[in-house]
């Protein structure tokens, strides 16, 4: 049975934004319990683009001061890199907080760099979209200590989007670096700026472009939606680009099962079909003009909403491995329900369409 989830989802959204801004990845979900930069920037613009500004606002004023907090970490880290010192795991900014702007003290790796790319391009994004430039004077210092972070560090091999594969270096983060800097430079103006950016691009079509389409690594033998990051909404490469059209064709026929997959190897609750990789595919189609594609992938995304209208991380319906779904359960409980960012890509699919 379909739903009509825009109030659902922004309801969902507002009960999961704690009083400091933070949005929790998922709820009912003990091992999501933090706010994530990368997921929160998504949720932001969705609720932008649903023209819920004051939440948005919220949210970016949160990161603000939790970078704040640890803005002398970027100091260090660059002193070290200047120095050709080792940097310890534990030294790097960390991708996801508590609810109140600390660090977690869990063993997950934290160096991830995609939610700081992603936050630049969703803050550009909210000052676009609310026509106010006010937001970026009061956030500068932390858009400064991005800035830095991540010209200085774009390069190195961390966690990818999954929270894994922590010594690579991954397209789809590149592709939040590129965009989150490039967005943050209509502002700036900064050559250099357009330098780095420049050189992320070409590091990704040098090392991640293998027989006309993007691969998940630079072995050029996997695949993963993700990917769809580099055409929308980071431009690091046009829609219509052969090479993005190459790899939309080598994602349908690989990860897509009437939802989307992240990968094929995935076995990650069995690797099911994620709700918002499918809104992210049906993006993509919006974009390319494909638009009864985007209809009929909103409709799926409708059509596996619960009783309540809640959205959940996956659906285990189709997965690429059935007996590795009850191990996942029996560790950290059912799959995550409702998860924040799969009802925001609704949304923003949803604002596409024009629905």
């Amino acid at each position: 049975m379909s739903h009509d989830l825009r109030p659902h989802s922004i309801n969902v959204i507002r009960e999961g934004q704690a009083p400091s801004g933070a949005y929790v990845a998922s709820p009912n979900f003990a091992t999501y319990h933090y706010s994530w930069l990368r997921d929160g920037s998504f949720i932001a613009y969705g609720m932008d683009r649903a023209g819920q500004h004051d939440s948005a606002l919220a949210f970016h004023r949160w990161v603000d001061r939790t970078l704040r907090g640890v803005a002398a970490k970027v100091d260090v880290l660059e002193a070290k890199a200047a120095a050709g010192q080792a940097i310890d795991p534990s030294e790097w900014l960390h991708c996801r907080y508590t609810l109140d702007g600390r660090e977690g003290l869990d063993e997950w790796g934290h160096f991830q760099l995609d939610g700081y790319g992603a936050w630049l391009w969703s803050l550009m994004e909210h000052a676009r979209l609310t026509a106010s430039t006010e937001v970026l004077k009061e956030l500068r210092p932390s858009i400064d200590l991005v800035v830095r972070y991540l010209t200085r560090f774009w390069d190195r091999p961390n966690y990818d989007t999954w929270e894994e594969n922590g010594d690579q270096v991954h397209p789809a983060t590149l592709a939040c670096l590129y965009g989150g800097l490039r967005a943050v430079n209509r502002s700036l103006q900064s050559p250099a700026l357009d330098e780095t950016a420049a050189r992320i691009q070409a590091y990704v079509l040098d090392h991640f472009v293998h027989r006309g389409r993007l691969t998940k690594f630079a072995d050029g033998r996997s695949v993963d939606a993700n990917l769809l990051w580099v055409p929308v909404p980071f431009g690091l490469l046009d829609p219509q680009h052969p090479v993005v059209q190459a790899t939309v064709a080598d994602l349908e026929k690989r990860c897509v099962t009437g939802g989307v997959h992240r990968y094929p190897e995935d076995t990650y609750y069995g690797g099911g079909e994620w709700i918002l990789l499918t809104a992210w595919l049906g993006w993509y189609y919006v974009q390319v003009g494909r638009k009864n594609r985007a209809e009929a992938l909103l409709a799926w995304i409708e059509a596996h909403a619960d009783e309540r209208g809640n959205l959940t991380e996956q659906v285990t319906e189709k997965v690429n491995d059935p007996s590795m779904v009850q191990p996942w359960i029996d560790r950290w409980g059912p799959v995550a329900t409702p998860l924040l960012w799969s009802h925001a890509m609704y949304l923003v699919l949803r604002e596409e369409l024009n629905v």
